[in-house]
């Protein structure tokens, strides 16, 4: 019942903002009746799409439960476009009226409306092409060094290469899966860290796409946490799934890993809000480091949300690793994702703990990504400089 009622006022305001949209475009475009018409029913069409899209992955029948996610997320993603640019628009003709009052004459206004009514649609529909070609395309391999004070030599260079959310479900597949892995393996890392969110669907309908996270090969091996979408979709099936493609699984403990005579903590919580859909597996760092030796210096956290790092660093962590933001994913909601996140991409420094936040290997609900490009991050410990 929650759910759904939760729907209903999703939708509503959908509809809303599309009247919006379309009372402010349509009526300056320069254009004739019949094609505003057009433009009207596309907008009703957008409507119905977008909670379509969002809810294909319910639809059993393929192909058409994926045609119609590819539709409606498509159409999620250039409306989402279309909505800021209008409303930018709004801001600008505001402006230029008040000037216009001021200054009499000074603005053609009547030839901005005209004009910019026709450059908003067509600009979403350039910033959704070049969204759809960033989002598919493989994630780049970024570099990230992080001092450490007092690493140990044997330590120095240790790496670690982080993927996170991938969001395999009714638009990532397996040849997109495959060609990160690919990429992961020619790093040849000491050790692979998964920070959640790897899938969007249950382990029926999605096994034959992440089989190939099984060829994930690190000197060390591949540990994987969860994210809020694995308990979306069944965390314990996926969980005994991973394990199954040769994945560690780390719920709120650690394992010790010796690399060349030195010793470094691998940890890993369950998920921030893990506990609201299960109350066994509720994030703990704290429990993640319990019994883990004192004497070892190196104490890396792999923690789905950001959100973790508070008690991250008062259970004594070097290093959290983390994901969830998507860096915003696409302008302009990088700037929201503060509100919620304590960080929103990249290495950041929360007291003596640092805090890395990919950006994700894939990406979630619309095929886009602007401003935010998705990564595999290889992440080396080198010795921190000396005051």
């Amino acid at each position: 019942m929650r759910r759904s009622s939760f729907l209903v006022r999703l939708i509503a305001i959908g509809i809303l903002l599309h009247v919006y949209v379309g009372f402010r475009l349509i009526p300056d475009m320069p254009v004739s009746i019949p094609v505003r018409w057009l433009l009207g029913c596309w907008l009703v069409l957008s409507v119905v799409l977008i909670p379509l899209g969002m809810l294909a992955r319910t639809i059993k029948r393929q192909p058409l439960g994926d045609r119609l996610a590819w539709i409606g997320l498509l159409a999620m993603g250039f409306f989402s476009s279309l909505l800021v640019l209008t409303f930018a628009r709004d801001l600008a003709l505001a402006s230029m009226m008040t000037v216009d009052a001021i200054w009499p004459g000074m603005i053609a206004l009547a030839d901005w409306r005209t004009g910019t009514a026709a450059a908003v649609p067509l600009l979403a529909v350039l910033s959704t092409l070049i969204g759809l070609f960033n989002a598919r395309r493989r994630a780049r391999v970024v570099t990230i060094e992080v001092p450490i004070d007092d690493l140990p030599a044997e330590l120095d260079g240790f790496t670690i290469v982080q993927i996170s959310d991938i969001h395999v479900g009714p638009t990532i597949k397996r040849r997109y899966v495959d060609a990160i892995v690919d990429a992961v393996n020619r790093l040849k890392p000491d050790l692979i860290a998964v920070t959640g969110d790897v899938v969007d669907g249950s382990v029926p309908q999605l096994t034959q796409h992440t089989q190939p996270l099984s060829r994930l090969s690190a000197r060390h091996g591949a540990f994987l946490v969860t994210g809020n979408h694995e308990y979306y979709a069944g965390a314990d099936a996926w969980i005994d799934e991973f394990r199954r493609l040769g994945l560690n699984v780390l719920l709120n403990e650690h394992v010790v890993v010796e690399h060349d005579g030195a010793r470094a903590v691998i940890a890993g919580v369950t998920d921030y809000s893990a506990g609201h859909h299960d109350p066994l597996h509720r994030s703990d760092p704290m429990a993640a480091i319990a019994g883990a030796p004192g004497d070892v210096l190196i104490k890396v956290l792999l923690a789905h949300q950001p959100r973790s790092a508070e008690a991250a660093a008062e259970a004594g962590f070097t290093l959290q690793l983390s994901g969830h933001t998507h860096g915003g994913q696409f302008f302009p909601w990088n700037f929201f994702v503060r509100f919620q996140q304590p960080f929103t991409a990249g290495l950041a420094r929360l007291n003596g703990l640092w805090v890395y936040t990919s950006r994700g290997t894939g990406y979630w609900g619309p095929p886009k990504r602007l401003g935010a490009p998705s990564e595999i991050t290889r992440v080396r410990l080198v010795p921190g400089e000396a005051e």
